[in-house]
């Protein structure tokens, strides 16, 4: 019997169907490996404070690859306190999470982003909140930032999904300071890797809350801006483009 030479028909339908499902694998991955990696923090803080001069670009470079994997950076920085103090840790731990962060953002950018503009290519309400990102991205993606309601590494992803510009995108990376200035002082407070090792947090105190605070201003500040440009930009789109009379 002749071997059929027909080629497989793949709709556009179920190729998106098939790479939202990859999507949403690997994401399931990364966060399940984060959570599981984050365990083996301590013992890397450990090796950093045991390194040297070394210490600042292992710790660095560990810092990335957490952020791209998903592992949870807060651990990281209190370690940073307790092994370079409070001005070097907090140095190291932006220069860290501002790589960190950007590559995780390329990640989307370049692997994804296309996939959202098919998949989201006739929803209004999509292309206005990431036409409201584009146009104000500095200032939104700093704000962003100073929230608590967005984690470090889902922001770095999501952001990496929309319009803003990746040189916005860097420098809005100052809005973590006041975070990480908060947990590398209580990292300088414990003071030693090896009570971090044993499950040591950042304790609630006054600080805290008003970081808080700060974060919780910073959601609706946020939102306000993001809302009415996005409205802004439906009402465009709804007017649609002048009639043209014969």
């Amino acid at each position: 019997m002749p071997r059929s030479n027909a080629v497989p028909d793949f709709s556009p339908r179920l190729v998106t169907a098939r790479n939202v499902a990859v999507a949403i694998v690997v994401l399931g991955a990364l966060v399940i490996g984060g959570r599981y990696a984050g365990a083996y923090v301590p013992a890397f803080a450990e090796r950093v404070n045991a390194l040297g001069a070394w210490g600042p670009i292992v710790f660095c470079a560990g810092y990335v690859v957490a952020a791209v994997a998903f592992v949870p950076g807060s651990l990281l920085t209190l370690a940073a306190g307790a092994i370079f103090g409070l001005v070097k840790g907090t140095l190291y731990v932006l220069v860290g999470a501002t790589l960190g962060s950007s590559a995780a953002f390329l990640v989307a950018r370049y692997g994804a982003r296309n996939l959202v503009e098919r998949r989201l290519a006739g929803n209004a309400h999509f292309q206005a909140i990431d036409r409201a990102i584009g146009t104000d991205g500095r200032r939104i993606a700093f704000l962003l930032r100073l929230s608590p309601i967005v984690p470090f590494n889902v922001l770095n992803y999501a952001l990496g999904l929309t319009t803003i510009r990746f040189v916005d995108f860097v420098l809005a990376s100052i809005g973590m300071l006041p975070g990480t200035l908060l947990y590398v002082y209580y990292g300088k407070l414990a003071g030693d890797v090896a009570a971090l090792a044993g499950g040591v947090t950042a304790p609630r105190g006054a600080g805290y809350y008003v970081l808080l605070v700060l974060g919780l201003v910073a959601t609706v500040v946020v939102t306000t801006i993001v809302t009415r440009i996005a409205k802004r930009a439906l009402a465009a789109a709804s007017d649609g483009p002048p009639a043209v009379t014969p």
